[in-house]
C-alpha cells in the first residue's frame, strides 16, 4: 500500500487482508545521523539526522528555504484516542512533522488485564494489546514510514500479570519498543511482588530476543511523591535494579532504555534542581540508551505553561543527552488527547532540538563549582540508598515503604508505597518448576531441560510462533457493536460531501472556543456555559481558565460539539493565486516601465513584510524590474499619494499591520477615497497587504487587492501584471 500526500489514508485497505500481514521488520530502529557541519539550505548543522522525503516544516521555514532539520534523537508522541483507526491518521499527521516513536498509552489500562485479550471491543483502555489493534497499527506505520522516508518505531507496554503473554505477541507482530518495569508492576499496579519479577524475566528474555527497546518506568516516582523533587537518589536506585535485573534476564545493554525525567517544574528553580540530576544519571548509567519525558507532575490545563516547561526539559536533554526526546501536551492536564495538540508537541520539541543545535560546542558543564558538588551528593546518596536496600533486603524493603518515600534520603517521610511479599494481584501464583520441566518455545527464561539431539527448544514441536509464524492465530473482534466496522459504517453513513470538525475521533464534532470575559473566574465560567448553548453547542464543557486578573477578567476554554455539517457544495473557496513565469512577468515590466510607490501607512512602524514584498533580496517586485519608491513607515496617506504622482507609479502598494479599531480598514478606505478627491484613481492600483487583511476585505474599502499573510513578491508582481495587461 502506497500513500500519496494528497489523499486520505484509506483505513478499509488497512483492513483488507489483515489475517495475512506480517511485520517487515523486528526491533528498533535509530535515526541516522549527519555528519557534523552537514549543510542544509544556507546553514551547517551539528547534531542533526537525515532530512525527511516529506514532512511539514516548522511555520518560520518559509524564510529558510522551506528546511527542515531533523534532530539526532528519536522524537517521541502518545496517542491514546482509544479507537485505533483514529490513531493511526493521527500517527500519519505526528509522521509529517517528526515524530518516529509512536506510543500508545493506557486509558484505562493494560496493566490491569489478567490474560491476554483477543478478540475484544475497543473500550478496554485505547491500548493496542489485542492482535488486530497491533497489526493494523504496524500495516499502517509501514505505508507510513514509505512515505516520510524514515522507519518508524511502535510502543506500547509490556507489564500487568499478562506480561509475559503481551511480549510473545508484541515480537510475533513487529512492535519496536515497549515499557517493562517489575517496579512498576508493584508500587504502581499492586501486583505480587514475586510474581512481578517471575512474569518480568520471562517477558525481558522474549523481548530481548526480538530486539524490542525496553523502556523502564522508574519516572513514575517522580510523577507520584508528595515531594517529587526529594526522590532523585530513588530514582537512581529504581534504574540502577531494573537496568540490572534487565541484563540478568538477558537483555543486552544497547536495548535498555531509562526513561527520565526531569523532577521539577517552574515556579521551582528548575533548572539549577534538574540538571544535576540528570548529569548524574548519565554519569552513573553511560551504556544505556537515555528516553527524556517532558514532565507531567505538575501539569495543569494551560497550554504554555505547559509549552515552556517542556522547552526547559528539552533544554536539559540538550546540555546533557537523550537518545529518545518524549513529548508531552496539555492533553495529561486536560484528558482529552485531541489530533492537533500531538503535532503541537512534536513541533516544539523539534524546534527546542534544531534551535538549540549546537549547544555544548560552545557551553560546558562546570563540575568545579556547585554542579560538581549537587552531582556528587546526589550519587552518594543513591549508593547509601542502595547499600540500603541489599542489606535490608530488597523485598523488605519494599514491605517497608522505602519506595516514593519523599523524604530527601537518608530523610524519611513515612509515605512511602508498601506493599506485602505475600499480598497483591497473583500472590501465590508462582511454583516451583519440575525436575524435568521443558518448555517448546524459544526465548525462554531459566532452566529448560531439552530432549537430546535439538538445537532449539521448538524443534520438538516443528517451530514456535516466533520461528514460524504461519502458526500464529488471528482472532477478529467479536463485539458485534462495538468494532471497527461498526464505526467505519458510522463515519462513513455522513457521505463524502458532509464536512464535520474533529479533534480526537473522525468526525467528532468537536469544536473549541477560546473566549474572554471581563469576569471574575466563576462568572466568566457560568457565561461560557450560557454561551455554549446559546450557540447550539452540545455537552458543553470548560477545559481551561487562567484568570487576567481577580476582578477585571478571565480567559476561558470551552469545548462543545457542533452537531450539524458543513457541506462541501456550501463552501467558497479561497481563489488560487495564478503565478506568471518570470519571463513573462518581466517582459511586461520592461515594456511598460512599470512604476511602484510603496510605504506601511498610518502610525504603523512595521517594514519587514512591505520590503519582502518589494526587494529584489527577498525575490520581490524589483527582481522583476518594476522601479519602486520606498517611502518608510507611518506614511501620511497623502504623501503616498503625492509620491504616486510625482513618479507616475502606475501602482500604489501600502502595508497596514496594525488592526486596533479596524485602523486597517480605516487606511484602505481613505486611501480610496483620497484618490477620488485628487482625480488619481482612475488608471491606478491600489494593492494593501498585511497579516488580517484579506482580499474581499481590501476590495469592500475600495483597493483592487489585498494580501494576507505568507504573501510572495511573486503573487503580488502576477497580480499587477494580468491586472495592468487586462487579464485579470
Amino acid at each position: 500500500m502506497r500513500l500519496q500526500p494528497n489523499e486520505k489514508l484509506s483505513l478499509r485497505e488497512i483492513l483488507r487482508d489483515l489475517d495475512k500481514y506480517r511485520p517487515r521488520r523486528c526491533g528498533w530502529t535509530w535515526r541516522k545521523p549527519l555528519e557534523p557541519g552537514r549543510r542544509l539550505g544556507p546553514f551547517e548543522f551539528r547534531e542533526c539526522s537525515e532530512p525527511l522525503a516529506a514532512s511539514v516544516p516548522l511555520p518560520a521555514a518559509k524564510y529558510f528555504d522551506n528546511i527542515d532539520p531533523q534532530p539526532d534523537c528519536v522524537i517521541t508522541t502518545e496517542i491514546a484516542s482509544g479507537r485505533f483507526e483514529d490513531d493511526i491518521r493521527r500517527m500519519r499527521m505526528a509522521a509529517w512533522h517528526g515524530a518516529d516513536h509512536i506510543m500508545v498509552i493506557r486509558t484505562a489500562g493494560q496493566s490491569h488485564f489478567d490474560g491476554l485479550i483477543e478478540g475484544t471491543p475497543e473500550g478496554v483502555g485505547g491500548v493496542p494489546i489485542t492482535r488486530k489493534q497491533i497489526r493494523a497499527t504496524r500495516k499502517a506505520l509501514d505505508a507510513i514510514e514509505d512515505e516520510v522516508g524514515r522507519p518508524i518505531n511502535f510502543h506500547s507496554y509490556v507489564s500487568g500479570l499478562a506480561g509475559p503473554e503481551i511480549a510473545v505477541l508484541f515480537v510475533e507482530e513487529g512492535v519496536n519498543g515497549a515499557h517493562q518495569d517489575a517496579q512498576y508492576n508493584v508500587l504502581y499496579r499492586n501486583i505480587n511482588m514475586v510474581r512481578s519479577y517471575v512474569d518480568a524475566a520471562e517477558a525481558k528474555r522474549i523481548m530481548a530476543h526480538g530486539g524490542i527497546l525496553q523502556i523502564d518506568g522508574a519516572h513514575n516516582a517522580n510523577a507520584t511523591a508528595r515531594q517529587a523533587w526529594k526522590v532523585m537518589p530513588e530514582l537512581l536506585v529504581q534504574h540502577a535494579i531494573n537496568c540490572a535485573f534487565s541484563r540478568l534476564a538477558g537483555m543486552p545493554p544497547e536495548s535498555i532504555a531509562l526513561s527520565t525525567v526531569p523532577p521539577t517544574a517552574p515556579p521551582a528553580p528548575k533548572l539549577f534542581l534538574d540538571l544535576p540530576y540528570a548529569v548524574a544519571l548519565r554519569d552513573l548509567f553511560p551504556r544505556y540508551k537515555m528516553r527524556a519525558q517532558m514532565n507531567t507532575r505538575y501539569m495543569e490545563s494551560d497550554l504554555d505553561e505547559a509549552t515552556v516547561t517542556h522547552v526547559l526539559d528539552t533544554l536539559v536533554s540538550r546540555l546533557t543527552s537523550a537518545d529518545i526526546q518524549s513529548t508531552i501536551t496539555p492533553d495529561e492536564g486536560r484528558n482529552v488527547p485531541w489530533h492537533y495538540n500531538n503535532v503541537r508537541a512534536v513541533n516544539a520539541a523539534k524546534q527546542t532540538l534544531v534551535g538549540l543545535d549546537g549547544l555544548r560546542t560552545f557551553v560546558k558543564l562546570d563540575r568545579g563549582g556547585p554542579l560538581g558538588r549537587i552531582v556528587r551528593e546526589l550519587k552518594e546518596r543513591a549508593v547509601l540508598f542502595l547499600e540500603e536496600i541489599r542489606d535490608r533486603g530488597y523485598f523488605r524493603a519494599i514491605e517497608d515503604g522505602h519506595f516514593v518515600d519523599s523524604g530527601f534520603y537518608p530523610e524519611r517521610a513515612g509515605d512511602g508505597i508498601s506493599r506485602p511479599l505475600d499480598g497483591g494481584v497473583g500472590a501465590g501464583t508462582v511454583v516451583a518448576r519440575a525436575a524435568d520441566y521443558v518448555a517448546p518455545v524459544c526465548a525462554h527464561f531459566g532452566d529448560n531441560h531439552l530432549p537430546e539431539g535439538l538445537e532449539k527448544p521448538c524443534d520438538c514441536i516443528g517451530g514456535c510462533t516466533l520461528c514460524d509464524p504461519s502458526k500464529i492465530v488471528y482472532i477478529d473482534e467479536l463485539d458485534p457493536e462495538d468494532n471497527v466496522e461498526v464505526r467505519l459504517a458510522r463515519a462513513e453513513a455522513h457521505g463524502p460531501e458532509e464536512i464535520r470538525p474533529e479533534v480526537e475521533w473522525a468526525g467528532d464534532g468537536v469544536v473549541v472556543l477560546n473566549l474572554m470575559f471581563p469576569e471574575e473566574e466563576r462568572v466568566a465560567k457560568a457565561a461560557a456555559m450560557k454561551l455554549a448553548e446559546k450557540m447550539g453547542l452540545l455537552d458543553p464543557l470548560v477545559i481551561h481558565t487562567r484568570v487576567m486578573h481577580p476582578a477585571e477578567g478571565t480567559y476561558v476554554e470551552l469545548k462543545g460539539i457542533f452537531p450539524g455539517a458543513i457541506r462541501r457544495d456550501e463552501l467558497v473557496l479561497e481563489k488560487e493565486i495564478e503565478r506568471l513565469k518570470d519571463s513573462e512577468i518581466e517582459e511586461f515590466v520592461r515594456t511598460h516601465q512599470v512604476k511602484a510607490v510603496a510605504a506601511t501607512v498610518g502610525n504603523d512602524e512595521h517594514s519587514v513584510g512591505l520590503r519582502e514584498i518589494i526587494d529584489i533580496k527577498h525575490g520581490g517586485l524589483e527582481k522583476f524590474g518594476f522601479k519602486c519608491t520606498y517611502l518608510g513607515t507611518s506614511v501620511p496617506l497623502e504623501k503616498v499619494l503625492d509620491a504616486a504622482v510625482e513618479t507616475g507609479a502606475q501602482v500604489i502598494l501600502i502595508s497596514t499591520i496594525i488592526t486596533h479599531n479596524d485602523i486597517h480598514r480605516i487606511c484602505m478606505r481613505k486611501l480610496h477615497n483620497l484618490a477620488v478627491e485628487k482625480g488619481i484613481r482612475e488608471g491606478r492600483l491600489l494593492i494593501a497587504g498585511g497579516t488580517q487583511v484579506t482580499d474581499e476585505m481590501a476590495r469592500e474599502c475600495g483597493m483592487d487587492a489585498g494580501f494576507g499573510r505568507g504573501t510572495k513578491g511573486h503573487d503580488v508582481a502576477s497580480f499587477i501584471v494580468k491586472s495592468l495587461s487586462g487579464r485579470a
